[in-house]
């Protein structure tokens, strides 16, 4: 599929999950970490971790488009007969100040734990947060029949 609505059933996945694992290179090949996101129209994903990490440091020298990413996004502990998850790939790149507060506002919304505990809230507002601009998406459901898939891409115009 490549009109520039993502299907319903996309949406809903990436809604289902709060970790993904997120594919990237650096100067030591490739790697790979868990993260929390939360998810804002686009779709966009949002995630905190600070920029001295070793996937941080890569990210962030990804130049003025962000950095090529790829990730995945499951449940664990599934049938093989109903497995669902997501595959993506995109760009990734730190907010600043004044793209920020949307960023949060959604990270806020999906994890609420944060907002209550200041301790923890505190702490994460001084992380760099990242957005995560997909520009290829695919659904896998094996429950609508082993190997099915939905894809989504980014139209070109969009892409960033």
């Amino acid at each position: 599929m490549t009109d520039s609505a993502c299907p319903a059933a996309i949406r809903r996945a990436l809604a289902a999950h709060t970790t993904m694992t997120l594919a990237y290179a650096d100067e030591d090949g490739p790697q790979a970490a868990a993260v929390l996101y939360a998810v804002a129209d686009g779709p966009l994903l949002y995630f905190v971790t600070s920029a001295t990490t070793r996937h941080g440091r890569a990210l962030a020298g990804g130049g003025p488009g962000g950095a090529r990413v790829a990730f995945t996004a499951q449940r664990d502990g599934q049938e093989w007969s109903t497995l669902t998850g997501l595959q993506g790939r995109g760009r990734c790149r730190p907010l600043g100040d004044a793209e920020r507060a949307a960023g949060w506002r959604a990270y806020l919304a999906r994890f609420p734990f944060v907002a209550e505990s200041e301790r923890l809230r505190g702490a994460l507002e001084r992380t760099t947060l990242w957005e995560l601009r997909p520009d290829w998406l695919r659904l896998i459901d094996n429950g609508q029949g082993f190997g099915h898939k939905e894809e989504w891409h980014r139209p070109a115009a969009h892409s960033g």
